[in-house]
């Protein structure tokens, strides 16, 4: 797996968990969602990621975004 599709699975796995805890817990959750999605753009603009520099620390393969 490269480091492009860590960082993406990662991303929905987190996305799925924000909509499950904002559902089951707490409407307040909505906010982890909406930070993951700002996440998500600033790192399509700026290539900055802290998940794939943890992966890359983990030694997945690079991919072509990170």
């Amino acid at each position: 797996m490269t480091l492009d599709r860590a960082v993406l699975a990662f991303a929905g796995v987190m996305v799925l968990l924000s909509l499950v805890l904002t559902y089951w817990v707490s409407p307040l959750f909505v906010w982890f969602t909406a930070f993951i999605g700002l996440n998500l753009l600033q790192s399509a603009f700026t290539g900055f990621c802290p998940a794939a520099m943890i992966f890359r620390k983990l030694g997945f393969k690079p991919g072509q975004a990170f």
